[in-house]
């Protein structure tokens, strides 16, 4: 695009209802947010446990800053891994029960560092058609053959397997999806993968934490654990409620990444203290249990009061709540009644959704009330 397009371009966004926004916050993460001077129940978030507010994790930052200082100089390679980093890792990898941890600066760079570190173009990557777009991107700038097959379509997948050319195969999937809420079939994928000596990669960006008592697809499905062709991706800024993304498999694979994922190699550590925030937040998920029991309280609580309505509600047993609108134009309605009631919701549309199929994505938390879910159900059975 030429620099004299961009303020057409931006027209043809909002003509067509899919100008975006950044919102201005005047407080810290959580159910209640202050926005222009007003408090609002947030369903936007997807701090699932409630803690990235959490005094324990604040102290933890302090405490790591006064230990370790602010930034972290240089890469991992260069400047020297801090012993927080490393102590982060094995405290990951010991609570969901993987051989190794890597810490990355974020999940888009971790899904970016391990495929372009496994796959080449004599490989071929298998993707599901409602992956995240940082594993579509990666799987694109892999240079594989990129197949990609119709949402949880284990038949398709079979068969795309069947024809793919000898060589390196991955299969990529979300564990839980984003917008959708629902879940990848775990046990069913991991016997294609063994049938057909392919990697199974699985971004754990919404189940880690969640399910499997909080150690994600790991925990949800043990088979896996015991498998070296099985990679989880596992964010740190939503359920953990700090920053970055750890991925977990074999110490060969972790000693191959350090050696191979230009997206950890080529940038400058995270802080070290938010690795000490990191290690707080495991103890909590682990010390915590009721956090989870708390959130699936607030999932069934929610699909009773809203399956009742006019809007579809999508089937979902996780704190994804996704209730169908349609139009870009509509969905943006309806979240802004809910605005002026209170209410922080955001209408997500295409691209990020299919044509057509534009939502309110309501994200659940431990922190959320009994009241809150129901004040969210009531204004939406009053909109017409």
């Amino acid at each position: 695009m030429r620099p004299n397009q961009l303020a057409d371009a931006l027209a043809a966004l909002s003509g067509a209802h899919r100008y975006r926004q950044r919102t201005l916050l005047d407080s810290p993460q959580g159910p209640r947010l202050v926005i222009d001077g007003r408090e609002f129940v947030s369903f936007a978030s997807n701090d699932y446990l409630g803690l990235a507010n959490h005094p324990r994790l604040i102290e933890a930052v302090q405490q790591g800053v006064a230990r370790w200082g602010v930034g972290g100089g240089a890469s991992h390679l260069v400047a020297g891994h801090f012993a927080a980093h490393e102590a982060a890792e094995e405290a990951l990898a010991d609570f969901v029960g993987a051989e190794a941890a890597l810490l990355f600066s974020s999940g888009y760079a971790a899904n970016l560092g391990v495929l372009t570190a496994l796959l080449d173009r004599r490989a071929t990557v298998f993707a599901d058609k409602l992956n995240h777009a940082s594993l579509n991107d990666a799987c694109v700038l892999s240079r594989a053959t990129f197949k990609r097959f119709k949402h949880n379509d284990l038949e398709q997948l079979a068969e795309q397997l069947e024809q793919s050319p000898t060589g390196t195969r991955l299969i990529a999937v979300d564990a839980v999806y984003s917008m959708d809420g629902d879940e990848a079939p775990l046990a069913r994928l991991l016997a294609l993968a063994e049938r057909y000596d392919a990697w199974l990669y699985l971004d754990d960006a919404h189940s880690f934490g969640v399910l499997g008592d909080g150690r994600g697809s790991l925990g949800e499905c043990p088979a896996l654990a015991g498998s070296e062709r099985v990679i989880v991706m596992a964010t740190l800024g939503k359920a953990a409620g700090v920053a970055g993304a750890a991925v977990l498999g074999s110490r060969r694979l972790i000693d191959w990444l350090v050696n191979k994922a230009r997206s950890y190699i080529y940038t400058t550590a995270q802080p070290p203290a938010l690795a000490c925030a990191v290690m707080e937040s495991v103890a909590l998920m682990q010390a915590e249990s009721w956090r989870r029991e708390r959130l699936f309280e607030r999932v069934r609580q929610c699909r009773v009061m809203l399956g009742a309505g006019r809007f579809m509600l999508g089937e979902s047993r996780t704190p994804i709540q996704p209730l169908l609108i349609g139009s870009d134009a509509d969905a943006l309605r309806v979240a802004a009644t809910l605005r002026d009631a209170g209410l922080w919701v955001p209408a997500i549309r295409p691209p990020t959704v299919p044509e057509g199929s534009a939502r309110l994505r309501i994200a659940l938390s431990a922190a959320h009330s009994e009241a809150d879910c129901l004040k969210l159900a009531e204004v939406l059975q009053q909109i017409e």
